[in-house]
C-alpha cells in the first residue's frame, strides 16, 4: 500500500515537514516517507555549514526543527555540557554544534530517521489516484502525496571564469568539498563578498593562512536575510493583498539581502584586514592562469594575484530547484508556474491536489523567508493544515 506522504529532500525543510506531519497533523509516522540520496538526514545541510567555518546560526534560536518555539532553549538548559558560548548576541543565535545536536534530539523524538529512503528522485508523474517517484537507481516510489521541499545547495554557482575540473580552484559548498589542511600556511583567494565568503575567509585566517579576499561589491551589513517583517504581518500582509505575480518577485528580489554579512562577522572580517592578515580587493576576477602549480587570478582592477588555492563562496545559482525532474512535471501535469518560473501555488502550498512545495518553490506565497529555517516551519505549519483536511 502507498504511504500517503512521500517528501523530496531530507533537508531542513523535509525534516521538519515530516515532524509536522506526524506530531501536529496526526499522520502516522508509517504513512510518511522521506526520499534523500545522502546516508543520513540533514547530510546536506551539515557539509555546507561545516565548509564555511560557521560557529553560530545566523537565523534567533526560536528558528529550529521541533514544534514548540522555546524547545532549542530548553534543550541547551539540560545540555550536559553548558557552555558560555551556545548563543551569541544578538537574538540567541545558537551555536552550530548546540542547533545539530538539536536536530539529532528532533529526529530521534519523533523518529524521523525511519522514514528515510535512500534514493535521488530523477522523475516524477501525477495522476487522479497517487504520485509516482522514479528514482536514479530504477526503483520507484507511490504516495497519495508528494511534498517538494528541494532546495537550493545542489547549485553552486560557478562564476564564468572559474575552470571546471581544476583541483586548485573549488567551490566551497561542491559536494566532497573538504576545507583545505593548510599546515599554518599558504596564500589562497577566497572569492565571494557575503556571509559565506567572509566566515571562510576568517577561518583560514586562524589556519595560518594569507587570504586574498575578492568581492565584486562592498560589504553590506544586514543582520539577517531578509528583514523580519516578513516573518508577520507587518509586511506580510502587503504581500498577501497583492496579485501580480511579476510584483511578488520583484518585492523577493529586493527584500532578500543577497551577498550580506551580519555585524558580528563584518567587525571581525574588517578587524582582519585592518591588521593586514586579509587582504581585501572590490573587483570582478577576469580570467584563471596555472603557473605551474599555483593560480593566477586577473583582476577587473588591473591586479593580479597569485594564489596556491582559489575557494568560491559565490553562492548558488539563481534558478528553479528540481532541475529536469520538476521541467518534465510542470510539462506532464500542466503545472502553473509565473513568468519568472516559479510555482504558482495556494494557500496551502498545493501547486497540483497531490502535490505541495516548501522552501524556494512557495517562495511567491511565502515570501522572501521561504528558504531559509523560518520558512520551513512556515511551510510545515501549513501543510500539516492541509494533511489535517485530507485525512
Amino acid at each position: 500500500m502507498s504511504p500517503p506522504w512521500l517528501i523530496v529532500g531530507g533537508g531542513i525543510h523535509g525534516v521538519h515537514i515530516a515532524v509536522r506531519l506526524i506530531a501536529e497533523a496526526g499522520c502516522d509516522p508509517d504513512g510518511v516517507r522521506i526520499l534523500d540520496p545522502a546516508d543520513e538526514l540533514l547530510a546536506r545541510w551539515r557539509a555546507c555549514a561545516a565548509a564555511t567555518g560557521m560557529t553560530h546560526l545566523r537565523s534567533p534560536a526560536v528558528h529550529q526543527l521541533d514544534l514548540e518555539p522555546f524547545s532549542l532553549h530548553e534543550f541547551a538548559a539540560n545540555a550536559e555540557h553548558r557552555r558560555s558560548d551556545l548563543f551569541a548576541p544578538p537574538y540567541e543565535r545558537p551555536s552550530l554544534d548546540l542547533f545539530n545536536e538539536h536536530c539529532d534530539q528532533v529526529i530521534e523524538t519523533y523518529g524521523v530517521d525511519a522514514l528515510h529512503i535512500r534514493g535521488a528522485a530523477a522523475s516524477c508523474r501525477v495522476d487522479c489516484q497517487r504520485v509516482t517517484v522514479d528514482t536514479r537507481d530504477g526503483g520507484s516510489l507511490t504516495a497519495a502525496n508528494v511534498v517538494f521541499a528541494i532546495g537550493v545547495g545542489e547549485q553552486p554557482h560557478w562564476p564564468d571564469w572559474a575552470p571546471s575540473g581544476d583541483p586548485c580552484v573549488e567551490h566551497v559548498f561542491a559536494h566532497g568539498f573538504v576545507f583545505p589542511s593548510t599546515g599554518g600556511g599558504g596564500e589562497v583567494a577566497v572569492v565571494g563578498g557575503g556571509i559565506s565568503a567572509a566566515q571562510v575567509a576568517l577561518r583560514l585566517v586562524q589556519d595560518g593562512c594569507r587570504v586574498q579576499l575578492v568581492s565584486r561589491h562592498p560589504l553590506r551589513q544586514h543582520q539577517f536575510d531578509s528583514d523580519p517583517g516578513w516573518l508577520g504581518p507587518k509586511r506580510m500582509a502587503g504581500f498577501a493583498r497583492e496579485t501580480d505575480l511579476a510584483r511578488r518577485r520583484a518585492v523577493i528580489t529586493e527584500a532578500r539581502h543577497r551577498g550580506s554579512v551580519p555585524p558580528d562577522v563584518l567587525k571581525a572580517l574588517q578587524k582582519a584586514i585592518q591588521d593586514g592578515r586579509i587582504e581585501w580587493q572590490v573587483a570582478d576576477v577576469t580570467d584563471v592562469i596555472d603557473e605551474q602549480g599555483a593560480r593566477r587570478l586577473q583582476l577587473s582592477n588591473g591586479r593580479e594575484l597569485l594564489v596556491e588555492r582559489v575557494l568560491l563562496a559565490t553562492g548558488f545559482a539563481p534558478r528553479r530547484p528540481g532541475g529536469s525532474m520538476v521541467d518534465e512535471l510542470i510539462e506532464s501535469a500542466s503545472l502553473p508556474c509565473a513568468a519568472c518560473g516559479y510555482p504558482i501555488v495556494d494557500s496551502a502550498l498545493r501547486w497540483h491536489p497531490r502535490v505541495y512545495v516548501s522552501g524556494a518553490l512557495a517562495e511567491l506565497e511565502l515570501g522572501p523567508s521561504a528558504r531559509n529555517i523560518a520558512g520551513a516551519r512556515r511551510a510545515g505549519e501549513r501543510i500539516a493544515n492541509a494533511a489535517r483536511l485530507v485525512a
